[in-house]
C-alpha cells in the first residue's frame, strides 16, 4: 500500500515530475495533502508554474520582440545620477 504522507524532498521531486507527466492518483493525493500543510512546498510549486509559463512565453515570442518600455535619455540620466548619489551617501 502507498502512503499519503510525503516529506518535502519527495514532494518537490514529484511536483517537478508532475509537470512532465501525469502522476498516479495516490501520488497526486499525497502531494495535495502535503501542499495543504506546507507553505514552502506550496510556494515551490507556484514558482515552478511561473517559470514554466515564462519559458512557454519565451518560446512563443522569442527574443525577437522589442521591449515595449523605453525611457527617454533624460530619464535614464536622472536615474543614473540618483543611483550614484545614493551610493556616495552610503
Amino acid at each position: 500500500m502507498h502512503h499519503l504522507m510525503y516529506n518535502c524532498k519527495e514532494v518537490t521531486r514529484m511536483v517537478s515530475e508532475s509537470l512532465d507527466r501525469k502522476l498516479p492518483l495516490y501520488q497526486r493525493m499525497g502531494i495535495r495533502v502535503h501542499l495543504f500543510m506546507c507553505k514552502f512546498c506550496s510556494r515551490y510549486r507556484k514558482q515552478l508554474l511561473i517559470l514554466r509559463e515564462a519559458m512557454r512565453l519565451q518560446a512563443r515570442y522569442g527574443e525577437d520582440t522589442v521591449s515595449p518600455i523605453t525611457l527617454p535619455p533624460e530619464a535614464r540620466e536622472r536615474i543614473k545620477r540618483s543611483f550614484i548619489n545614493s551610493l556616495n551617501k552610503s
